[in-house]
């Protein structure tokens, strides 16, 4: 029963976000609200996610992320809001040597409009004023569109080998 709930709640989402007008789409980046995640927001980011991220391995399943994320540097949990809606997020890290960004998503419908750009660059900021000097991500080597977004802005193929080994 409370599966079916969810399905329902997460159609009407959807739902409700096709009936935004398309002219939202092409408005300036300025009407786009950027701001720490709430826990309101939950339903919101795990639908976007789910969107954005269909092919996410088990251990990235948006609760999982949004857990973790909520009890190492929170301030670092962006959402995009455009008229009461959630639909673009950004999350970032920093050690104290270097900064990473990821979990930039951005509803398909509202990409090549600026929402990205927008999220970026206030992530950028925040890290900037913590100290932050240099923002590393990865990408899947199958996102062509996110290749081209980053280099778009500025963000460069370094010469690394990206490794990483589950703990848990």
């Amino acid at each position: 029963m409370v599966a079916l709930a969810i399905v329902v709640a997460r159609l009407q989402y959807l739902r409700s976000i096709r009936t935004i007008e398309s002219r939202d789409a092409h408005m300036s980046s300025n009407t786009l609200h950027v701001r720490l995640y709430a826990e309101k927001d939950e339903e919101d980011v795990v639908d976007l996610w789910q969107i954005c991220f269909p092919n996410d391995p088990p251990w990235n399943a948006p609760w999982t992320v949004i857990d973790c994320k909520l009890r190492v540097q929170r301030e670092l949990f962006l959402v995009g809001e455009l008229h009461g809606r959630i639909i673009c997020t950004a999350l970032g890290g920093y050690d104290g040597f270097g900064g990473w960004v990821y979990h930039v998503a951005t509803l398909p419908r509202y990409r090549r409009a600026g929402f990205g750009r927008r999220m970026m660059q206030e992530m950028e900021r925040r890290l900037r004023e913590k100290g932050c000097s240099k923002l590393n991500l990865q990408l899947r080597r199958w996102s062509d569109a996110a290749l081209a977004f980053y280099r778009a802005l500025g963000y460069r193929v370094e010469d690394r080998i990206s490794m990483g080994k589950r703990l848990g």
